[in-house]
């Protein structure tokens, strides 16, 4: 397996985590009832539940850009020591996103997001030369 599978592997399980986290604070907001209900009048969720979903929604936008770029690359032989580099650093940087935006990190959470799109767009590019 390449590197930028393996890291694409780390990713998915990544979101499967943050999945149950934002799970776990937006029930204790929620409540039972309301979370097993059927939601037809969902309640907004606030602080730390609201910013886990948010986060929890960009890595699921994020994670389809860089599941092509894992594609585009390994599909087409071109994954060498730069992509895997950029790779890690993708997942590198949506592991430092997710306290980021939980603790309201201004600037910075807009900075990490940008370096994990960044080295999305070069695998991206790279996979065409």
């Amino acid at each position: 397996m390449t590197a930028e599978l393996t890291v694409l592997a780390l990713a998915a399980i990544l979101q499967g985590l943050q999945f149950v986290l934002f799970s776990v604070l937006a029930n204790l907001q929620v409540g039972p009832k309301v979370a097993m209900g059927p939601r037809d009048n969902v309640p907004a969720l606030k602080g730390q539940a609201g910013r886990a979903q948010r986060a929890l929604s960009n890595h699921f936008e994020g994670l389809i850009l860089f599941t092509i770029a894992v594609l585009l690359v390994t599909a087409g032989g071109q994954a060498t020591g730069f992509t895997a580099a950029c790779a890690w650093i993708y997942l590198l940087a949506r592991l430092v996103y997710v306290p980021a935006y939980l603790l309201g990190w201004t600037p910075w959470r807009s900075v990490i997001w940008a370096v994990g799109f960044g080295v999305t767009m070069l695998m991206i590019l790279a996979s065409l030369f």
